[in-house]
């Protein structure tokens, strides 16, 4: 199983996902004519994919999805309330690409189970999907408010995690933001601090080879390398040395990450 997180932050998301036999796409929250670009980067053909996976209806991580839809004729997995809730955002989609995915069910692609689970998140019904593979596992954490006690019972042991890293809070807190904005991003149906992320990372990972993929940061609220020292901080003061077992990887609004094996 290989991955690469194709764009993550607060103007698009998209996490491509493939085994030998079959290709996946985790939401497509950019234009048509960016995916293809992305798709490029990495050497895939947005043709051939099996299957698109959305995690919820906000415009970041569905903008492009209609437009790939109807000019690819990929399936769309997504659970009942949030077809209804994008219905109207993404255009005319066929019957026949329209499947639904339960919350808390699982999907067999060939040799891949995908997991879906739920998360504290400001839209109508999210979840995000862990990828299960020969005793190996991805899992896909972002657009979360906070990491529950369930969701760390789902996602314990993984050996890579796209895991949100969303905001710095003092330069959310002094930022530019209405309060209303910076108190809805606070809430527990917001999106995770870098300390918040760290602490809830600490409680997840294994004593193994575990690479994290630091994702959604804000562009205003947050810097790759201040995610990068604050994660780290955060994760020694709970007694994991990063560089060890536990490896932090930036993730990038634009620049696809390099396609690894899991």
């Amino acid at each position: 199983m290989r991955f690469s997180v194709l764009a993550s932050g607060s103007s698009g998301n998209a996490v491509y996902v493939e085994s030998d036999e079959h290709s996946f796409l985790v939401d497509v929250g950019l234009s048509g004519k960016k995916m293809e670009q992305l798709f490029s980067e990495i050497g895939r053909d947005i043709k051939k994919l099996s299957g698109i996976f959305i995690t919820h209806e906000h415009s970041d991580h569905i903008k492009g999805l209609g437009v790939v839809a109807r000019k690819h004729g990929v399936p769309i997995f997504a659970n009942e309330k949030t077809w209804s809730a994008m219905d109207s955002l993404i255009g005319n989609v066929s019957v026949n690409q329209r499947f639904q995915f339960d919350m808390e069910t699982v999907k067999t692609f060939g040799s891949i189970d995908i997991q879906s689970f739920a998360v504290s998140h400001d839209s109508i019904d999210p979840m995000f999907y862990i990828f299960h593979e020969n005793g190996r596992k991805l899992v896909l954490i972002t657009d979360t408010g906070y990491v529950s006690d369930r969701m760390k019972g789902h996602i314990k042991g993984a050996d890579s995690f796209v895991f949100e890293s969303n905001h710095d809070v003092s330069m959310l807190q002094m930022g530019r933001y209405p309060w209303s904005v910076k108190r809805r991003i606070l809430s527990d149906v917001g999106h995770v601090s870098n300390e918040d992320a760290a602490v809830a990372m600490s409680e997840v990972v294994d004593i193994k080879k575990t690479n994290i993929y630091l994702s959604h940061l804000s562009k205003d609220n947050n810097m790759k390398d201040l995610a990068r020292m604050s994660v780290t901080q955060t994760l020694e003061s709970c007694g994991i040395i990063t560089g060890e077992y536990v490896h932090l990887h930036d993730t990038d609004a634009n620049v696809p990450t390099e396609l690894v094996v899991v």
